[in-house]
């Protein structure tokens, strides 16, 4: 054996440690994202040999890096026996062990979530709140402590074995901190090189070593603080102008282009909503029923030749079917807000449907499923503090039809909910009063059964723990029984009120606080994509000429459709566009809008990167020639978002 080869013996841990985890990252981000190979759903490929040869540049600096860092941070912690097994065997546990622990959690995650998952979308999890969102996924914390359990319990075994089987002394090599530092020094570069090369920093971002060194040179160079430098996505053109970067607030007509996008924002349309609704003469009472995760195509939809739907193909048939309709966002408290207050972020006070008929007359009456405190959807509206009769899930938190009582997984059956509208009405007398009754059914909500859900389709219901992308088709199965559920528990509330002889004096209104993914694109959910499956959802009122049957209909719009409808006005002009947005809308990932036909236009705040969905392409912001039909459509985008969040702004002034 040469001396050479004896000299460089003891690098092959590290190196091995330094060549293993990266390639394991590298198959997981390649099956996940294609980076390499491209293929459908691909935005980021890297097809040409500079953005390769960036890329493994960029990523063995940083990966040398962070091996050579934990390889030296774990032998200072055995100084004194640093040539010791015990600290090769810690140093494999932790380090290319830890690693692939956590990079297989993330992408178990990301296989649900998609990248929209950051601490907003934890926060949305639980209505706003991270402690609710942990203890929503409790479950599935549990399991994952349970296998932390187990690999505690392996080490503990393998270091009594490396005590007693290897020699007190291993040759080690000298690696040392200068070694860390001369790999550190290209980082800067090559990083900079990178941040101009949407494909190089997509595919950078998705792995640790190199997304970590991104992160730390991006706080290090951010000077003026706003989030924005020369390593972020979007670089920031005024790096000491605090008040100017891609995520700043437009303010309308003062010649400055803030965010960078649109160009100066000019507000139009109406600054306040108008709070002085007044009934006719012979006012009509009002049911609306939300029906949680049911998707826009429900209505019509048929299973195994057996309509999902029978109940709402009715009302459809016989009323208005408002054909695309959108949640703005898909995430239940957000969603319930702005149906009940015609605005994405109501103020303090706003109005509201609860406010506006109370303050009419009517007697109002809430019956959910759901717990309407989730998230502070009640307080915002004004719900409970003007209910006359008052019942959701919190309050019958004994009758609930999961096992875990957090807000965010809390739900009823929905026959229980009926069962309580039953106690208080029986008969015409009980609707001598102009009356309003909000209805919320959960049964469609993930994961898609209960205990006490009836089989009205075909097909086996999968558990919980079996839904994933493997068990597709019964995912869907299971998902549709339960929409079918939904929709016959609004076929009993239509003959409650036809049975007491109200039917013809009321409007009824149906419809779903946004979609659910069923493995469409990869995910399942909602909240994570703006597409059609995650936020279309049904809108059917019982009465014809209720609203332009043709859309587009954002949740936002609906309070002024129904105040119209009762007024026996006809429906007030489409706006022609619906905006959605994933995150905040303050500091949203992405934005976009749907128009006339369910086109789509979304703009990637991260990357600066438009997708057109009738064109199926991604087109850098900046590469859009002002004046082009494409160019205005995003910058049409761009000031749809300036418009509501000054809207927002003046609610909460």
């Amino acid at each position: 054996m040469s001396s050479r080869f004896v000299r460089y013996l003891p690098w092959g841990i590290p190196a091995l440690a330094f060549g293993g985890t990266a390639a394991f990252e590298l198959a997981l981000v390649e099956r996940k994202y294609a980076i390499f190979g491209g293929g459908f759903g691909a935005g980021h490929v890297l097809d040409t040999a500079k953005e390769v040869a960036l890329f493994a540049a960029t990523l063995a600096a940083a990966q040398a890096v962070l091996i050579g860092g934990l390889w030296l941070l774990i032998r200072s912690a055995h100084r004194k026996r640093p040539e010791s097994p015990t600290f090769l065997l810690n140093f494999l546990f932790f380090a290319p062990g830890g690693l692939a622990a956590l990079l297989l959690a993330k992408f178990e995650a990301l296989s649900y979530f998609s990248d929209a998952l950051g601490f907003e979308l934890i926060k949305n999890l639980g209505g706003g709140s991270v402690a609710g969102a942990l203890v929503y996924v409790a479950l599935e914390a549990a399991i994952g402590l349970a296998v932390c359990a187990g690999a505690v319990a392996v080490w503990w075994i393998g270091l009594r074995l490396a005590r007693r089987r290897l020699p007190e002394r291993v040759a080690l090599p000298g690696l040392q901190w200068r070694h860390v530092l001369w790999a550190a020094l290209p980082l800067p570069l090559l990083a900079a090189a990178a941040a101009r090369e949407p494909d190089v920093r997509f595919a950078l971002a998705r792995t640790t070593a190199p997304a970590g060194a991104l992160a730390l040179l991006h706080q290090t160079t951010d000077f003026d603080r706003d989030g924005y430098s020369g390593f972020s996505a979007q670089r920031d053109g005024f790096p000491f102008d605090s008040a100017r970067h891609p995520l700043a607030f437009d303010i309308p007509g003062n010649g400055v282009d803030e965010d960078g996008f649109g160009g100066d924002f000019r507000f139009e349309g109406p600054l306040e909503q108008s709070s002085d609704w007044r009934p006719p003469g012979q006012p009509k009472h009002v049911v609306l029923i939300v029906l949680e995760s049911v998707r826009g195509d429900a209505v019509g939809k048929q299973v195994a030749g057996r309509p999902v739907t029978p109940q709402l193909n009715a009302l459809a048939r016989s009323g208005t079917w408002v054909r695309e309709a959108y949640s703005h966002v898909g995430f239940t408290t957000a969603s319930g807000k702005s149906i009940f207050s015609g605005a994405l972020e109501p103020g303090e006070r706003a109005p509201s449907l609860f406010r506006d008929l109370k303050g009419a007359g009517y007697r109002v009456g809430v019956f959910s499923a759901a717990p309407e405190n989730f998230g502070g959807i009640s307080a915002a509206v004004g719900m409970r503090e003007n209910a006359d009769l008052y019942v959701d899930a919190e309050l019958l938190k004994a009758e609930r039809a999961h096992s875990s009582a957090a807000l965010g997984s809390l739900a009823l059956d929905g026959r229980k909910v009926l069962r309580e509208f039953d106690r208080h009405f029986r008969s015409a007398g009980d609707w001598k009063a102009p009356t309003f009754l909000y209805f919320n059914f959960q049964e469609a909500h993930f994961p898609y059964r209960h205990r006490d859900m009836p089989r009205l389709l075909p097909g086996d219901p999968v558990e919980r723990g079996e839904i994933q992308a493997e068990n597709r088709e019964r995912v869907e199965a299971t998902y549709w029984n339960a929409v079918a559920y939904s929709d016959w528990l609004v076929g009993q509330v239509v003959a409650r009120l036809k049975r007491m002889g109200v039917w013809e004096r009321s409007l009824l209104v149906v419809t779903g606080d946004h979609g659910e993914a069923l493995f469409e694109d990869g995910f399942i959910g909602h909240g994570h994509i703006l597409n059609r499956a995650q936020t279309h959802v049904p809108l059917i009122f019982s009465v014809p000429g209720a609203a332009a049957a043709n859309g587009p209909v954002g949740l936002a719009d609906y309070r002024g459709l129904i105040l119209r409808a009762l007024s026996g006005e006809p429906p007030a002009q489409s706006s022609g566009t619906v905006f959605q947005f994933i995150g905040t809308l303050h500091r949203p990932d992405v934005i976009g809008m749907v128009e006339a036909g369910g086109k789509r236009t979304t703009l990637n705040l991260e990357t600066a990167e438009v997708e057109f969905s009738d064109l199926a392409r991604n087109i850098r912001y900046t590469d859009l020639r002002p004046g082009t039909e494409l160019r205005v459509r995003a910058d049409r985008l761009a000031n749809e978002w300036a418009r509501q969040r000054w809207l927002a702004r003046r609610a909460s002034s």
